[in-house]
């Protein structure tokens, strides 16, 4: 009797009981897996996104929806700021690089923003294809838009109002691809870039005079700046005299991704809860389904030692068969979290949300499945301890 013929005749023998031992084991392994993958990718995307920004300057409002939309553009900004807000800052002793950032308008679900090259050059970006905007109504897409929309440099599309797909189109004002971002991992994949000038020329249209086009620059605005601090003492005081403006909002990002990940660590909590219990379902089930495997066995066992099997022998057969059944319920459940994974991807492609990449086996799953085997061992613990302990001469007498 070998290990493959101990699992065989477990799945034969008792094949719904075992069943359910292997499927509450892989759905476990599933959900933690499912979390740990989430939780490392979303951290990293985040993280890297918000690399290098101290302090994001909006209209005043809720500070993690004005980080949600200028920094990671997956919400709808506070309001707008005076366009003049960027060179007060820019004259702050305290602040070393401010960007501007103006949103308003999308291209089939990904966002356009007014900006300056210096957001480009903030996140490394390079250029794959073309050049950068030189003129008014020209843009540079990234990576992801690229694909996604199969525009090319020389191409043109129209801007849709609002930051969603689906509304009208501003069709007095085209634009032109000038080039396209290699790919970076971050948020300027997913963006069409221009220049702030080309956002205010597609909302303002052609003015009629000069005192309309003066007033029209008088109200010039910006969604938010983007800054970086000159010095340590700045993150005591800059927030302080931003806040103390009428207008003025401002929001740290590093304060707003923790309070981001505290909100979502209570659902994630009570999702590891219900692993946890069923890893114990399982554990208690594998318990069960591997005792009534010796019980219906102990024959079996009882020749075996007379064939000069040891007790160690007989306890490592079920320990063996314990962490197959384990090892078959990890392949069952990665799989299922790795197609879980490509599903959730998928619909965060399709949201123009944060994107995730492939499954990886990091060290975060590889404590999922060692937790696993843990689970299998400790199930067994109590049959092989039996198994090693069988009374020859009467197991045999009793046929």
């Amino acid at each position: 009797m070998n290990l493959a013929r101990l699992v065989a005749a477990q799945l034969a023998y008792r094949p719904l009981q075992t069943a359910l031992s292997v499927a509450l084991l892989a759905v476990g392994v599933a959900t933690l897996v499912l979390l740990a993958q989430l939780r490392e990718q979303l951290t990293r995307q985040l993280t890297r996104d918000a690399q290098g920004i101290d302090l994001v300057v909006g209209a005043k409002g809720s500070p993690l929806q004005l980080i949600l939309s200028a920094v990671y553009h997956v919400d709808v900004p506070t309001g707008n700021v005076p366009a003049g807000t960027v060179s007060q800052l820019r004259a702050n002793r305290l602040v070393a690089k401010a960007i501007p950032v103006a949103l308003g308008d999308n291209l089939r679900g990904f966002r356009i923003v007014g900006t300056e090259p210096a957001l480009l050059e903030h996140y490394g970006a390079r250029l794959a294809d073309g050049r950068l905007w030189q003129r008014t109504m020209e843009a540079v897409l990234g990576a992801e838009v690229a694909r996604a929309t199969a525009l090319a440099v020389g191409s043109r599309f129209r801007g849709v109002h609002g930051l969603a797909a689906g509304g009208p189109e501003h069709e007095e004002a085209e634009y032109t691809v000038a080039g396209v971002l290699a790919p970076t991992g971050t948020v300027l994949d997913r963006l069409v870039l221009t220049s702030l000038e080309s956002v205010w020329f597609v909302h303002e249209g052609d003015t009629v005079d000069a005192a309309e086009a003066a007033v029209l620059a008088a109200e010039r605005a910006v969604t938010a700046v983007l800054v970086s601090y000159a010095s340590p003492l700045a993150a005591a005081v800059l927030p302080r005299q931003v806040n103390a403006e009428p207008q003025w909002m401002a929001a740290v990002p590093a304060t707003e991704l923790a309070r981001l990940f505290a909100l979502l660590g209570v659902a994630i909590d009570v999702v590891r809860a219900f692993a946890i219990v069923l890893f114990a379902a399982a554990m208690l089930a594998l318990f069960v389904a591997l005792t009534n495997a010796l019980e219906e066995r102990r024959y079996d066992f009882a020749v075996l030692r007379l064939l000069g099997a040891g007790p160690l022998r007989l306890a490592a057969l079920m320990l063996g068969q314990a962490w197959a059944l384990a090892l078959v319920a990890i392949g069952a459940g990665v799989a299922l979290a790795a197609s879980a994974m490509f599903g959730v991807g998928r619909w965060l492609e399709r949201a123009r949300s944060f994107p995730l990449g492939g499954f990886e086996v990091d060290a975060p799953t590889l404590a999922v499945i060692a937790l696993a085997l843990g689970v299998a061992t400790l199930a067994v613990a109590w049959p092989a301890w039996r198994a090693a302990r069988i009374d020859l001469h009467r197991t045999l007498a009793r046929g």
